[in-house]
Formats: C-alpha cells, structure tokens, sequence
C-alpha cells in the first residue's frame, strides 16, 4: 500500500483523541517551522504520544502532511457546499458559496500552509503533488459535483463541463483580493471585501454558465 493510500485512509481513523492531538500539533508546528524543519519526533513530542502511536495513524511526514491539508479541505467543503445544499435562488447560494471559499482560501492557517508548500518546492519538490490533490483538486471535486446537481436542476446549462466550471468558479475567486493577502500586503480584507469579490465572481461565473433564466439583471 501506497503513503498516499495509507493517508487518505489516515484521515477518517483521526477522530480518536490520540489521532486529534497529533494532527492539531503537526498544523501547530508546519505553519510555525516550515515542513523541512518539522520531524515525526517533534510532532509525537508536541503531541505527547509515542512514536509509534504516531506512525500507527500516518506513515509518514508526507502522509501527516496531506492528512493536516485535506482535514481542513475537507472541513471547508462541508460548510460550503454540502451544507449549503441547492435551496434558494442560485445567485444568492453561489455568492454564500464563494465567501465560505474565499474566507478558507484567505484564512491565515490556509495562506501558511500555502507559503509553506511554495517555500519547501526546491528541497521537497513531492509537497506540491501532496498540497494540490489534498487542497485545490479536493475542493474543485466537491464544488464540480454540486454544479453537476445544479445542472440536474436545470440551473446550469446543460452542455456545461462540471469539473471545467469548478475551476473556472475558484479562479474567478482567486482575484486581486486574494492576491494581495497571499503576499501579506495591507489592508487585511474583511468580511465586506470577502463578499464583495464572492459576488462578483458569482455573476460573472452565471453569466458563463447559467441558464437563460438564472441570469442576473443588470
């Protein structure tokens, strides 16, 4: 079995309280020191368990690494999209939508693990494979499956490419807003701000995908 098999099984076993303490103290650590600087025995340290407790939930710095980025992943999905779910008009669901999305894609924990990955690519080029299928490809995968729902509704046009709007949809979100706050550049957005990008992006993302009666008015 693969570290990549092993960890995505890792996650749903880290609901023990053991399992909770490693992963909260391996964020605690990755965002403070980098991934490199990190090891499995300051992260059992931190933890305060054993080491083999440690490599009996993840096998590996990699696999614990990719466990810390899906949870949170996993935890923002949640909120956005299966809790969410398609009540209401569309327009107003996908601007509540986009501000749960851009509120974790800005979150500092977020913006670290981020910088983190993009700093460690020289010395551990694998991080990037781990970060995009444990952060954006899992994001996009559950947004794509709530468009494909919209479109059995006949709110997203029919000849529409589920997976190619999900990546259409985040990258609209990922704007001069984000961009700014990935480079740490003052002001900090607030909620307002948040919203304001989320319902651009919103109706931008209608006017491309939307059905003819789901289009905004001017």
């Amino acid at each position: 079995m693969s570290d990549d098999q092993r960890s995505s099984e890792a996650v749903p076993e880290a609901r023990g309280t053991k399992a909770r303490a490693v992963l909260d103290a391996a964020a605690e650590l990755f965002l403070a020191q980098g991934y490199a600087a990190v090891s499995m025995d300051a992260v059992a340290r931190q933890a305060g368990v054993s080491k083999a407790t440690l490599y009996a939930y993840f096998p590996g710095k990699d696999a614990l690494f990719r466990a810390v980025i899906s949870e949170r992943c996993e935890r923002m999905a949640r909120e956005a999209v299966t809790e969410r779910g398609h009540d209401g008009p569309l327009l107003p669901a996908l601007v509540r939508l986009g501000t749960v999305l851009l509120r974790f894609l800005m979150a500092k924990e977020t913006l670290a693990i981020y910088r983190t990955v993009k700093l460690e690519l020289l010395r551990e080029p694998a991080l990037a494979e781990i970060f995009y299928a444990a952060g954006p490809a899992l994001t996009r995968s559950r947004l794509g499956a709530w468009i494909t729902e919209e479109q059995r509704r006949g709110r997203i046009r029919p000849e529409a490419d589920p997976a190619r709007a999900a990546v259409d949809f985040t990258a609209l979100l990922r704007g001069d807003l984000w961009f700014r706050a990935s480079l740490g550049l003052p002001p900090a957005p607030d909620e307002a701000a948040i919203a304001a990008e989320a319902a651009a992006a919103a109706e931008v993302f209608l006017r491309a995908y939307g059905a003819p009666d789901q289009l905004p008015s001017r």
